[in-house]
């Protein structure tokens, strides 16, 4: 199972509830004998016969023997682990049992009947690995964010008072000037805690890459250059710093794609660079853009389709595409609608446009 695959099954398993406790959540990590965790459910079914409510106590029971009837099939669990998800949709009576080895190590042992699918442990597995964290600073306006996979995601955007220019003179225009600087100092201060906040738990996962530093004026510089921020953050600060002249999600897209040699390799940058690639060759109709399922599916077919941008969604089809693609070295970026053009992909094409390596008849 692949990372896409994994996304679907999750899309599907958050759309159940149950107006009772009966949905199955089932993690088992690899080296836990089956024949354990088999014995547990019975019990759990043993226990279930206390459950008053006649529909409830079915439903609860059915998901428990379909678990270890999947369960049984297993000698052993996979090395990457076993999810297991059982239960009855009461609005339209479908039953359904999920089970499946995850791309990545489970590392957890849960169970859990409930009124939704415990799909949080799995959530991660289908996240974007690499994050960049993203700091635009002003005088006294501050935007706070991440960079992961095709997504810019803003975390907080903040606003102090720091006066600018005034008219007093003499002492008074020292004294003023001393708390003016302090105020600003105080603003860069509390930006910077809120940065150690929202960053420091994903540099401590490992997940952390780099920061992007960027702002209008000297702030960005006053900022870098301070000790506003945990040390361990400061010596992921990417250079140069970024000039820009936006706050809040306009500001963060500008600062990333200014930045693109230092992220070349980033999947924001590379779907935006595509993104520009399709309207070239669209403007010029030089018939190196393909859409159309069945075109697509065709050139894929052929090893003519270099890239391919893919709306995500539950569509079969689309899914089948991507598979497909995959499997003859195209490289395919899924995306959703946190990128700006995705809603073009799917309006315009369908919900999928490559880039061909070379014409086709």
């Amino acid at each position: 199972m692949n990372k896409q695959e994994l996304k679907t099954i999750l899309r599907e398993l958050k759309k159940w509830s149950a107006p009772a406790t009966v949905l199955l959540s089932l993690y088992i990590p690899p080296g836990r004998p089956v024949a354990d965790v088999a014995n547990m459910l019975r019990q759990e079914a043993s226990i279930s016969q206390n459950i008053k409510l006649k529909r409830t106590r079915d439903a609860v029971e059915s998901a428990i023997s379909s678990a270890i009837d999947r369960l049984m099939s297993f000698n052993k669990v996979p090395d990457n682990g076993l999810a297991i998800f059982c239960g009855e949709n009461f609005d339209t009576e479908e039953f359904k049992c999920y089970v499946f080895s995850p791309p990545e190590k489970i590392t957890i042992y849960f169970y859990r009947t409930d009124k939704y699918f415990h799909t949080e442990f799995l959530e991660d597995m289908v996240e974007e690995s690499e994050i960049y964290g993203l700091i635009i600073v002003e005088r006294d306006q501050a935007t706070i964010g991440i960079l992961r996979g095709s997504k810019i995601e803003v975390l907080e955007e903040a606003e102090g008072f720091v006066p600018g220019k005034h008219m007093m003179g003499g002492q008074s225009q020292r004294r003023i000037d001393r708390i003016i600087e302090e105020m600003y100092d105080n603003f860069l201060k509390e930006t910077g805690e809120k940065v150690n906040h929202y960053l420091l738990p994903y540099l401590e996962e490992g997940k952390l890459k780099g920061i992007l530093l960027g702002g209008p004026g000297y702030a960005k510089k006053d900022f870098y250059d301070g000790e506003y921020i945990d040390y361990r953050l400061k010596k992921l600060i990417m250079e140069p710093l970024v000039d820009i002249g936006d706050q809040g999600e306009a500001g963060l897209r500008e600062m990333v794609m200014k930045s693109r040699e230092l992220l070349k390799s980033q999947k924001y940058v590379e779907v935006q660079d595509l993104m520009e690639e399709l309207k070239f060759h669209l403007a010029k109709d030089d018939g190196l853009i393909i859409y159309g399922l069945e075109e697509i599916r065709k050139a894929i077919e052929l090893g003519a389709v270099d890239s391919l941008i893919v709306y995500d969604e539950d569509n079969p089809e689309l899914q089948k595409i991507t598979q497909e693609a995959e499997k003859y070295g195209t490289k395919v970026y899924v995306v959703g609608d946190e990128l700006p053009e995705a809603e073009w992909v799917k309006k315009t094409f369908g919900g999928a446009v490559g880039k061909l390596r070379y014409r086709i008849s």
